[in-house]
């Protein structure tokens, strides 16, 4: 080891716009199964947008 420090440049603004878009998108698919399930519908279990909703277009 050289003993010299890594300078690494982190755009935590960025970051953190990324990962409220992805707690957003979960919680609408949570909420979508949870309204789904309160109603008995069971398509929920087919619908791509709620099993995998970080995984899907749209």
């Amino acid at each position: 080891m050289s003993g010299r420090l890594i300078e690494a440049a982190t755009d935590f603004g960025a970051l953190a716009a990324r990962l409220t878009q992805r707690a957003r998108t979960l919680a609408a698919a949570h909420l979508q199964a949870r309204v789904l399930a309160a109603q008995g519908n069971e398509t929920r279990w087919r619908r791509a947008g709620l099993l995998w909703p970080l995984f899907t277009k749209g």
